[in-house]
């Protein structure tokens, strides 16, 4: 069950299961197939010792269980099978702590959810405080895990409210100075982890594009193929942008779409499907067939301006393509 302190790459988990027989398991991925957390807050629970397995803490990884006879528990409170894969779509507000409890007792997502799955879902990812938009919520510790690690590069897209008129040259800059940003962050956390962050394969991990431009403000969108995405706000003022809104409209091929802020939904199934492509690194189609009126409406940028949210018109050159599908009612 035990095993040394270094961990092996996630790609060698299939062979070193087998060679433990096939009912042996990583600890950490029963954890999270329980939706006791993302696979990587599961490991920090076992290495600070919250984790017992036939009644011994197991606090060093790589550790390997056998989930159907072994008594697993967590801080004394049993770890129960994997049960219903659920996933929620969350529009966060502004000044809400994407968190599922905070000690200062300041409002969290949490606190705007009232699903039956409640006690076992978290967030996945971080969104910061004061940015509003997209947050995905789940007890599928596993794929939240391949959702935000760096190696798998899902992309993340935000849409900024920028002051000022910016040109192609202007989007031109601002994105080389997000990059220089980025660099620090890379350096500084590197000094702090000792570990080098990985680069997703692929595209670039920061894309900008201009969405819109209206009285005196630039609407853009960014893009982002990195877990660590916390931190987009103070990136944006380091390179010298004043940015009025911040808010995240996509997470893969999930768009931020029929629910209002401080409202969620379930996702649908195409939805989800798609969350699993793009983990696995694959493309998903969505299903065809949306009205072209709806289609066009869900292309709308809104700027903060408009006091009744009059979606503005769109530049053409947008990345980011929305999900063909069904208009749903709000939970």
């Amino acid at each position: 069950m035990g095993g040394n302190t270094t961990r092996p790459a996630a790609k060698h988990d299939r062979a070193e299961t087998a060679e433990r027989g096939a009912q042996h398991v990583r600890l950490q991925r029963v954890l999270a197939a329980a939706g006791i957390g993302a696979r990587r807050a599961c490991e920090e629970l076992i290495e600070r010792g919250h984790v017992q397995v036939n009644g011994k803490t197991v606090n060093r990884l790589p550790a390997f269980v056998d989930p159907e006879n072994d008594r697993i528990t967590v801080d004394g409170r049993p770890v129960a099978r994997a049960t219903k894969v659920i996933w929620l779509m969350l529009n966060k507000p502004a000044r809400v702590l994407a968190t599922t409890d905070d000690d200062a007792g300041r409002t969290t997502i949490m606190d705007l959810v009232d699903h039956p799955a409640r006690p076992r879902l978290f967030p996945v990812g971080r969104l910061d405080f004061e940015t509003t938009g997209l947050v995905l919520l789940t007890n599928d510790g596993e794929m939240a895990n391949r959702l935000t690690h760096p190696r798998y590069g899902v992309a993340r897209t935000y849409r900024a409210d920028i002051k000022g008129m910016l040109d192609a040259e202007g989007l031109a800059s601002l994105q080389r100075e997000l990059i220089k940003q980025q660099r620090k962050d890379d350096k500084r956390m590197q000094r702090q982890s000792g570990r080098v962050r990985p680069t997703p394969a692929g595209s670039s991990r920061l894309e900008l594009s201009l969405a819109g431009r209206e009285n005196g403000r630039t609407v853009i969108h960014i893009t982002l193929r990195e877990g660590r995405t916390g931190n987009i706000a103070s990136m944006l003022a380091g390179a010298g942008a004043n940015a009025r809104k911040l808010e995240r409209i996509a997470i893969g091929p999930v768009l931020l779409t029929g629910v209002a802020s401080g409202r969620w939904r379930e996702l649908e199934r195409h939805e989800v499907r798609a969350l699993r492509a793009a983990a696995a690194g694959k493309r998903f189609d969505p299903p065809e067939a949306r009205p072209a009126k709806a289609q066009a409406a869900r292309q709308a940028v809104t700027l903060p301006s408009t006091p009744a949210k009059t979606p503005a018109r769109r530049e053409p050159e947008a990345p980011v393509a929305p999900l063909r599908r069904k208009p749903r009612t709000l939970s």
